[in-house]
């Protein structure tokens, strides 16, 4: 799966489950279970340098969701950020042609 799939599913769905089950926690694991799924695609496909650079940016986009959302409202303010590290995670590893789809 691209790595991009794993971090709309990180944001997204972290954003989703803390939202519908009221635990904050949980939505941080799925969160944290997507981004380590993720780093180790982006490791395989772009090496470890990228993968720590794009981890970085999952993480900042997760912290930028929050005041966004006080100025977009919540759902516009996660799809923005899962959109740009989407946007990242295939510009830099998922599109270098790795061969797996």
């Amino acid at each position: 799966m691209h790595s991009s799939v794993w971090t709309t599913a990180g944001l997204v769905g972290g954003y989703l489950t803390a939202r519908v089950t009221g635990i904050r926690p949980l939505g941080g694991a799925v969160l944290a279970g997507c981004g380590a799924a993720a780093y180790r695609e982006w490791q395989r496909s772009a090496g470890t340098g990228t993968a720590a650079a794009l981890t970085g940016c999952y993480l900042v986009a997760f912290g930028l969701s929050h005041p966004l959302a006080k100025r977009l409202g919540p759902w516009p303010a996660v799809l923005s950020v899962s959109a740009a590290t989407a946007a990242a995670a295939h510009a830099f590893a998922d599109g270098r042609g790795s061969g797996a789809e």
